[in-house]
């Protein structure tokens, strides 16, 4: 009987320690005419799929939020950093959702400067009041592909919600590719909708 009771005890502590571990920071929920501006490259302006069927295309659709789309194909991180700080500026965003530095890696630029470059840019919008989440670029490899290590770095040391799978996912399997590096349709929808699902968990949407 006592086996049996310790055993619940256990069970519903170790329950409670999980329910109390979530990792994901919270956000401060969008209002309806809230704006959010999605930064990046390729990957974010949508190349190898029409122009409605970007990830920023779909996240719109499904947040029922306006989702400005600035991807700017080929960038890198530290010409996106230039970038970012005008458009701030512009479009004043409540939500910056900030995919960048894939041009980087393609290139095996130095990663410490690519991290300082990202890390930076998430400063920028959280000194401007502005909710961020990053998304992770894996490093190009043939097989078991995984976000690079620097961007759960940077969301460890800036608190950030991170999205680390849908990307490498995507770019992973031919069927969700238009050429060796960008998604077709339904790989945008999956990481339109992966983007959606963690502005839930966040409590964003």
């Amino acid at each position: 009987m006592r086996h049996s009771i310790r055993l619940v005890i256990l069970i519903t502590l170790l329950a409670f320690t999980y329910a109390c571990t979530d990792s994901t920071p919270k956000l401060p929920r969008l209002a309806n005419d809230a704006t959010i501006l999605a930064f990046g490259d390729s990957l974010t302006y949508g190349s190898g799929a029409p122009k409605d069927k970007s990830y920023p295309a779909f996240l719109q659709r499904l947040s029922k939020r306006q989702v400005i789309n600035a991807g700017n194909p080929g960038e890198v991180s530290r010409d996106g950093l230039t970038r970012l700080r005008e458009l701030l500026e512009q479009t004043q965003p409540d939500l910056l959702v900030l995919c960048h530095g894939g041009n980087d890696l393609l290139r095996q630029f130095d990663l410490s400067e690519t991290k300082s470059n990202v890390q930076q840019m998430v400063s920028l919008a959280q000194q401007k009041g502005i909710s961020v989440i990053l998304l992770g670029v894996p490093k190009p490899k043939l097989l078991l592909m995984r976000s690079a290590s620097f961007y759960q770095e940077i969301a460890d040391e800036l608190k950030i919600p991170l999205e680390t799978e849908i990307i490498a996912k995507v770019v992973s399997d031919n069927s969700l590719k238009s050429d060796a590096i960008h998604p077709n349709a339904q790989g945008y929808q999956l990481i339109g909708e992966a983007v959606h699902k963690l502005l839930q968990k966040t409590g964003a949407l």
